[in-house]
């Protein structure tokens, strides 16, 4: 048997894991994100400047939410638009969504196959 950082490494997926939200008008807009590290966290952290929340999960969303090939789909001089000319709830569920516990892609993707109940728990919606 391996260390225990061994044993810890071995049983999570650090590849990118597909996200998403209803948006008002009833589309699907998705982000991928590996799990947030503790590096990134404190990096968030000290890139919002303060110790507010929304500053901090907004840092977090810039730094980590990417398109399916990888390509980063904010950049800081998003910030402000992101602050101001959205809703509060789109752009909160878009942050939560990196800070929530998630699965891997595959056993999402069952679990939503076999139980729309169990998805809507989640407060993510169904691939459409």
């Amino acid at each position: 048997m391996g260390s225990a950082l061994d044993r810890l490494k071995a049983a999570v997926s650090m590849k990118p894991q597909r996200r998403s939200i209803e948006l008002p008008n009833g589309e699907e807009f998705e982000i991928w994100a590996t799990p947030v590290t503790l590096a990134e966290r404190t990096k968030a952290q000290k890139a919002a400047g303060s110790d507010d929340a929304i500053a901090f999960a907004l840092q977090l969303l810039v730094a980590k939410a990417t398109d399916e090939n990888g390509v980063k789909l904010f950049d800081q001089g998003a910030l402000p638009e992101l602050r101001n000319l959205l809703p509060a709830t789109v752009v909160e569920s878009l942050m939560l969504l990196l800070l929530q516990d998630t699965e891997a892609p595959e056993e999402e993707e069952t679990m939503d196959l076999k139980s729309p109940r169990q998805r809507a728990s989640k407060g993510q919606s169904a691939g459409r």
